[in-house]
C-alpha cells in the first residue's frame, strides 16, 4: 500500500474519488477529497468528501443515514485519482437515485452487456409503472402467491433437467428460475446486494471452518 504523501493533490489541494458499488460494480457518484477527508475515510470505514459547493467536510449519510463502507481505496497510475469500493446503505444520490449516474447520452446498439442488475433494475420499474400486456405485471398483480407457485415449478424443472443431464435445458430453466426469483425479490424488497451479503457472510464463515481444520 502507498503512503497519502504520494498521491498528487491538485492546486486546491483536492483529488477526485470515483465511488464504485462494490456489489453491482455501478458508478456511484464522483466527488472530491483533501488529504483530512481521505484520512476520515481510512480512519472510519466510511466515506468523507470535501463539498466544493459549502467548503467544508462531507461525511456521506452523516444526516440521510445513507452512509457508504469503505471495501477498499486505489489510486491511478498518475496517482492523481482514487477509485473507491463501497458497501452502501441507501441510495447515493440525493435524488434518491441508487447512483447519481442515471441520464443515459449513448449507447451502442450492438455492444450492450447484459448484467443482472440490469435486469432487476427492469423488474423495479416493472412493479412501479405496471405496463399493460407485461408479463412481469401479471406477476405482480397476482401477488406472491403466484410468484411462489412460479419459483416452485421452475425450481422442479431445474431438477428435471439436471436429472436428465441436459445442460442446454438445464441452463433454459435455471435461467426462468433466476427470472422468477428475482421476481420474488423485487416483491419482497429484497436487494442483490443483500444476497450477495449473505453469501459472503458463509464465504467467510467457510474460509474460518477450512483455517481451523488445517491447524487442527
Amino acid at each position: 500500500m502507498i503512503e497519502i504523501e504520494k498521491l498528487k493533490f491538485d492546486e486546491k489541494g483536492l483529488i477526485p474519488a470515483v465511488v464504485v458499488d462494490a456489489v453491482s460494480k455501478k458508478v456511484l457518484t464522483v466527488a472530491y477529497m483533501n488529504q483530512e477527508s481521505l484520512k476520515i475515510t481510512m480512519e472510519k470505514g466510511l466515506t468523507c468528501f470535501w463539498s466544493r459547493s459549502r467548503q467544508e467536510l462531507w461525511l456521506k449519510g452523516e444526516t440521510s443515514g445513507n452512509v457508504q463502507h469503505v471495501v477498499s481505496i486505489t489510486a491511478d497510475c498518475d496517482y492523481d485519482a482514487l477509485t473507491v469500493v463501497v458497501e452502501k446503505e441507501g441510495p447515493a444520490c440525493h435524488t434518491g437515485a441508487d447512483s447519481c449516474f442515471q441520464n443515459l447520452v449513448w449507447q451502442n446498439p450492438d455492444l450492450h452487456e447484459f448484467r443482472l442488475n440490469d435486469l432487476y433494475d427492469l423488474l423495479v420499474g416493472r412493479k412501479k409503472d405496471r405496463p399493460e400486456g407485461s408479463y412481469t405485471t401479471y406477476l405482480f398483480e397476482k401477488g406472491i402467491d403466484k410468484i411462489l407457485k412460479k419459483v416452485g415449478e421452475e425450481s422442479t424443472e431445474v431438477i428435471i433437467a439436471g436429472k436428465a443431464d441436459d445442460k442446454k435445458e438445464t441452463v433454459y430453466e435455471l435461467a426462468d428460475l433466476t427470472y422468477h426469483a428475482l421476481v420474488l425479490m423485487v416483491q419482497m424488497g429484497i436487494g442483490l446486494e443483500d444476497v450477495q451479503k449473505e453469501l459472503a457472510s458463509r464465504h467467510i464463515i467457510d474460509h474460518k471452518v477450512k483455517q481451523e481444520k488445517m491447524t487442527q
